[in-house]
């Protein structure tokens, strides 16, 4: 016993090598009233960490008590041996490369870039007149505040999003004071329509679904272990790679030439992957219809004598929605597995992968129930337009926006502080933004344009966006789309059309 607490060490392995004495040594355990162990006292920044480890017997056996203290001369500061994650703390020398990219001085640093390049692309574009072309000395400037980034810049916008609470603000106040003793550079979210955003889900699936189609099926026909030993010595003049190849194409495959006893299946993963992408779209449409019908936008149409709620008859659930987000997420809980274990064989083949693969049927037929649950849905909905009039007709706020970039355009000071003030806390209406605007030193011209915005029509390119998405995942599929004065003109591979 004496022997294992005087090492002075204390780890893990402690607790069954004491079990075993106490089931062995009662006798020499009860007779131990109390022992002391105190570790070497650790040093983190200011504080003194104390480590003490108590053991104690009796009546109701041995137990282990670890009293941790420090100080009070200061709390925890951050080193390789404070650090909550082992990788900033024991492996940090194998993974600090990726600090500058991985690390909250990268994003600051990213968004430093993204900002400043985007000024400078401003001031190459004539129609923006408010940010002229910058001399040499001003891009030497701008880029010198990129390229020479430090750790105590990051460190000053981090002191004035203390204050901002809001990072990314935080960024551009910090440019805007670097940026003040520069004379030539010191110059001064919204509604959407419900077809620009089923078109995003349109063009995003449709992307998948290429990622889906260029993923190969790929073939082996190769002898045992792929190397065509039984066929080269029964029919050595024949050139069988040649002949595999030819038989496994005409079924419709891609002929895989390296391979083991089995063909390796990462063509499944690559499948697998892009469905679980494809799906994830899925889900991410199925909550927003949810979402939509819950605030009203959507009315669901009901069938005669369909029952929506079994004890509240005027509700109609999205039910369809529903059953299809439930079988996306247990088809992707499959497909995950078969992605991360169909590649993986041991040495030339060993069976785990035959009763993997009688199970691809679940995951893709959860898929497709979902895909045509989803259909079901989408055959149910009704726009409730009153209801989205409704709501914009109380969010006058979303034209703070649009106020704050003018007053950008015209050199106003403080656009965004004014706008604040307006509208955090405080009901926006439609008299309140109309008297803001009145009182802006703005030319009358502009005026008059923001005087004319409502919910309603502030709404950018969002519906030439969406009558234009038939072409966007024409592209995506593979044809080229160009205006002509007759109409759309759409060009495949094979033919025109028009």
């Amino acid at each position: 016993m004496d022997s294992v607490v005087s090492a002075g060490v204390l780890t893990r392995n402690h607790a069954p090598v004491l079990s075993h004495l106490q089931s062995k040594n009662l006798q020499t355990l009860r007779s131990i009233s109390r022992l002391n162990y105190t570790e070497n006292t650790h040093h983190f920044s200011n504080a003194s960490f104390h480590l003490s480890t108590t053991f104690s017997g009796g009546s109701h056996g041995f137990k282990q008590v670890v009293n941790i203290s420090k100080d009070n001369s200061g709390e925890f500061e951050l080193s390789t041996l404070t650090a909550l994650s082992p990788l900033d703390g024991r492996y940090w020398g194998k993974v600090k490369d990726l600090a500058p990219y991985m690390s909250e001085y990268g994003l600051i640093y990213f968004r430093v870039l993204v900002e400043i390049k985007w000024l400078l692309m401003l001031s190459q574009i004539p129609e923006v007149i408010e940010v002229p072309s910058f001399s040499a000395e001003a891009r030497s400037y701008l880029q010198g505040l990129v390229d020479g980034f430090s750790m105590d810049d990051a460190l000053e916008v981090k002191k004035i999003e203390r204050v901002t609470n809001h990072d990314v603000k935080a960024v551009e106040y910090f440019l805007k004071q670097k940026c003040q003793s520069h004379p030539e550079i010191a110059k001064p979210a919204s509604p959407t329509t419900l077809g620009k955003e089923m078109a995003i889900f349109a063009v995003r699936l449709s992307r998948e679904m290429q990622e889906i189609s260029r993923v190969k099926m790929m073939g082996k026909f190769s002898g045992a272990v792929g190397n065509y030993n039984a066929h080269l010595v029964a029919y050595p003049n024949i050139n069988w790679p040649q002949v595999a190849e030819e038989f496994v194409t005409s079924l419709g495959l891609t002929f895989n030439p390296y391979v083991t006893q089995i063909e390796t299946h990462d063509y499944m993963a690559n499948l697998y992957y892009a469905i679980i992408r494809f799906n994830n779209i899925l889900i991410d449409f199925d909550r927003d219809i949810w979402g939509y019908i819950s605030l009203g936008y959507f009315k669901q149409i009901t069938k005669t004598g369909e029952i929506g709620s079994s004890t509240m008859p005027h509700k109609v659930n999205p039910i369809d929605f529903e059953n299809s987000e439930g079988n996306l997420g247990k088809a992707n809980e499959d497909l995950t597995y078969l992605s991360m274990k169909l590649p993986i064989s041991r040495w030339q083949r060993d069976l785990t992968d035959s009763t993997v693969l009688r199970n691809m049927g679940g995951g893709i037929g959860h898929s497709l129930l979902a895909y045509k649950s989803a259909l079901q849905g989408i055959g149910k909905l009704q726009v409730n337009e009153a209801r989205l009039s409704e709501d914009l007709n109380q969010a006058w706020e979303v034209l703070a926006e649009p106020i704050q970039t003018v007053m950008r355009r015209y050199g106003v000071p403080e656009p965004y502080e004014k706008l604040k003030e307006l509208t955090r806390g405080r009901a926006v209406t439609k008299e309140r933004i109309r008297e803001f605007i009145e009182g802006l030193e703005l030319p009358k011209e502009a005026k008059t344009d923001l005087m004319k915005l409502t919910p309603h029509s502030y709404v950018g390119a969002a519906v030439e966006l969406a009558e234009t998405v038939d072409s966007a995942v024409n592209m995506i599929n593979g044809s080229a789309v160009s205006e002509t004065k007759t109409g759309i003109s759409i060009k495949t591979g094979v033919n025109s059309l028009r």
